[in-house]
């Protein structure tokens, strides 16, 4: 007669395994590599950028309002819309891609890599402060040698307005790097990294404790079970996992913006850093000003997770049927 365990479990009759939850941890020899987590995270940056990049322009537009020109996010579209073409919703698309799918890249892959470094060696199993640690490690590095140089980029190409080329100070990516570089040196790719740093930081930090907590809560999925999610489960841990983000870091996401669309010279430095830009938006605008954009975020971030995780997912599933439980039957 099969135990209660292995009844439970599916093991010895052919069902697929569930993993009880309250077991512990699969051990090192099923932990994902890195290079796999890097490649999982390139496809799914891909696919998050092509889906939701008019939503970033539109998040930006109305940080950068200062005088109330919009109304909304969809009185913001519309306006972009009516006067600069629909083209115009994807402007900045991309080094927008080009960064997100190295950004996660890098994201994935280095968190796994200081994931494996914090594991017990025995039992591989990772604490809770190791994930948060990993997390944060993980946005400090994106934050520093991908996402602010890119996003500076970026945020430069999505605050010109209008639809002659001739008249646009920035003819595309490349043209504005250089300018930037030109005018302002090389630092001038990484104005606004303080805020940006702490940003990503904490965005990953909590974002892979929370996207592992809800597969565990939601699914009884465990890193190495074999047990593969479903495109739609992946999507509802991802989205859950992204709305605390947004709400914790708005202040640093307009701040990071403000910095970055202010150019070094002249009457353009308006702010000095971080905390001056924080003091001075408070000052001028009230306590809100620092969440402005804080609902486009809301309807870019999560759902990018969802998606971003939808695609990971199936691709570290695949390898987890393929490879790793394949090796241990």
């Amino acid at each position: 007669m099969p135990s209660a365990a292995a009844v439970s479990t599916g093991v010895g009759d052919g069902s697929p395994r569930t993993p009880d939850p309250s077991t512990p941890p699969p051990s090192p020899s099923t932990t994902i590599p890195p290079y796999m987590k890097a490649v999982s995270g390139s496809l799914g940056g891909t696919m998050e950028a092509l889906c939701l990049q008019p939503i970033d322009v539109i998040k930006t537009r109305l940080q950068l309002d200062r005088g109330g020109s919009y109304r909304g996010i969809a009185h913001c579209a519309a306006t972009v819309t009516r006067t600069e073409g629909v083209r115009a919703l994807w402007k900045g698309l991309t080094p927008f891609a080009t960064h997100l799918t190295l950004k996660y890249t890098l994201r994935m892959g280095s968190n796994a890599l200081l994931q494996s470094g914090f594991k017990d060696p025995d039992t591989g199993h990772l604490s809770t402060r190791a994930r948060l640690v990993s997390g944060f490690g993980a946005g400090v590095l994106e934050a520093l040698l991908i996402v602010t140089p890119f996003e500076v980029v970026k945020i430069r190409l999505q605050q010109q307005k209008g639809l002659s080329p001739e008249l646009l100070r920035y003819k595309g990516p490349i043209h504005c790097a250089k300018m930037i570089i030109h005018e302002e040196g090389i630092l001038g790719l990484w104005a606004g990294a303080a805020p940006t740093v702490m940003r990503n930081g904490t965005n990953q930090a909590a974002m892979f404790t929370a996207k592992n907590a809800f597969d565990i809560l939601l699914w009884k999925k465990h890193e190495g079970d074999g047990k593969a999610l479903q495109p739609w489960q992946s999507m509802i841990s991802g989205f859950l996992a992204g709305t605390a983000g947004p709400i914790c870091t708005g202040p640093f996401d307009v701040v990071k913006t403000r910095l970055m669309a202010q150019g070094k010279s002249g009457d353009n430095t308006k702010y000095k850093g971080m905390v001056h830009a924080i003091r001075t938006i408070y000052a001028e605008e009230g306590l809100l000003a620092l969440w402005k954009g804080l609902l486009p975020r809301l309807m870019r971030i999560p759902p990018g997770q969802a998606i971003m995780w939808a695609v990971a997912d199936q691709v570290t599933g695949f390898y987890e049927r393929r490879y790793l439980q394949s090796a241990h039957l």
